[in-house]
């Protein structure tokens, strides 16, 4: 197993800085904001032959009693009882301060190695920048800077030093990257920690608790899956905060990289424009979709007429995607959403070979032929698969310049049936043949 190196500190001391240093990354969100990391978030990192993972935690306040504070030390609790190394971050700019003591004998009495890191400490005198440390009675104080990188390799050679080196066999999964998306509190924490059968990212009834992509490896008989818990898209004029701009990069970012998305709605409120445009946008991204309709279990049969009419209204464009109405709260319906994001991983990966696709473009046509353009009909001679997730097929004939976008549209939805791609979008492209005896060539 990797040793796995948990950073824990107060607010604000370069905690993510130090996390994307180790991890060689940009995936923690990093600015001048105290409280910005809330979940804890996973990381890979190598030192030569050492590979390593990493928890990035948010701020730690062990006496927190109440509110997103204590939910935030819950996490962080749960991060200390996963760790090898315990990486305790200061501010040596700031200076020694009262939480930082409670911090400290909070992780002496958890058993844990435990390695004091001072930050913020470029260009500085290492022995005298981290003497008044010392106090903390958590062994020699390790000075770096997270953001320029002076003393990290130290501190990574001393934090493997009494681990063996290992072997690179470790199996990577090959399994889909399912992104839980949607907007702000409709369920999308909730969903992953009943996937999961623990508590493993806030979930928390205020609306933009997730600020960060959050990864979560995941197994679910036998399948392994990498879960993200998004965080929730508002629409364009509401994004004021700084740090809610950089959340939405990263969930739009984590679309873009994910193989499967599950678009989650709230039962209980009318689909919204932003609704559409999270689905459209994923579509765009050729992402294979399946919608989960949420808090099934808290609106009575004649909302659950209403939604469904709403749906076909207003996301009729989603008609390659599966529909599950469930309960997250409950844990009701997720195994049929789990089975449908494995058949839309199946058909986004789907290996479509040359003759099949040749055969089914003849039939496509036989069915359909497409329209004339002037006194000639633009003539689809045979096809291929040009890509997976989103399959494309690349179709070669001579004048397809000239088919409209209905036609096109038109064979995508009928290679789609006839090789039951259920779940993902297909893209179908054009090459038209050149003349060689066109004047200029």
């Amino acid at each position: 197993m990797k040793p796995t190196l948990v950073i824990v500190g107060r607010p604000n001391v370069g905690k993510s800085t130090l996390f994307n240093r180790l991890t060689r990354s940009r995936d923690a969100l990093v600015a001048d904001v105290p409280g910005l990391t809330r979940d804890r978030h996973y990381g890979h990192g190598r030192l030569g032959d050492r590979p390593y993972l990493v928890v990035d935690t948010g701020g730690f306040e062990p006496l927190a009693k109440d509110g997103m504070m204590q939910e935030m030390a819950r996490q962080a609790e749960a991060a200390i009882a996963e760790a090898d190394v315990l990486l305790f971050v200061v501010d040596g700019r700031t200076g020694l301060t009262p939480q930082d003591k409670t911090i400290a004998e909070r992780l002496r009495r958890c058993g844990r190695p435990l390695l004091l890191v001072v930050n913020k400490g470029e260009g500085a005198q290492r022995a005298i920048f981290g003497a008044e440390f010392h106090e903390l009675a958590c062994g020699e104080p390790l000075v770096i800077s997270s953001a320029h990188g002076d003393g990290v390799r130290e501190l990574l050679d001393e934090a493997l030093a009494t681990f063996p080196l290992e072997d690179e066999a470790e199996s990577n999964s090959d399994g889909p990257r399912v992104a839980i998306a949607g907007r702000p509190n409709v369920g999308k924490s909730t969903l992953v920690n009943a996937l999961l059968g623990y508590e493993r990212v806030i979930a928390f009834d205020l609306p933009g608790t997730t600020r960060d992509a959050i990864e979560v490896p995941f197994e679910l008989d036998g399948k392994a899956y990498t879960l993200i818990d998004t965080a929730g898209l508002r629409r364009r004029g509401k994004v004021f905060e700084t740090v809610e701009k950089f959340s939405v990069i990263k969930t739009l970012q984590a679309i873009e990289r994910c193989n499967v998305v599950v678009l989650l709605l709230d039962a209980t409120q009318d689909i919204s424009d932003q609704d559409a445009h999270i689905a459209g946008f994923a579509a765009e991204a050729g992402r294979a979709l399946v919608l989960g309709i949420n808090k099934w279990d808290a609106v009575d049969s004649y909302r659950r007429e209403q939604i469904k009419a709403d749906f076909e209204r207003k996301l009729n464009f989603l008609d390659f995607a599966r529909v599950h109405y469930i309960s997250a709260l409950k844990a009701e319906g997720l195994r049929g959403l789990m089975k449908s994001v494995d058949k839309a991983w199946l058909a986004a990966m789907a290996k479509l070979p040359t003759p099949l696709l040749s055969r089914a473009l003849k039939t496509i046509l036989t069915k359909q032929a497409p329209p004339r353009r002037g006194l000639f009909r633009p003539k689809l001679r045979y096809a291929h698969q040009g890509g997976s997730n989103p399959p494309i097929i690349v179709i070669h004939g001579n004048a397809l310049e000239h088919l409209p976008d209905a036609y096109r549209r038109y064979l995508e939805r009928s290679f789609m049936e006839l090789f039951e791609l259920q779940g993902t979008p297909l893209r179908v492209r054009f090459k038209t043949s050149t003349n060689p005896f066109a004047e200029g060539e």
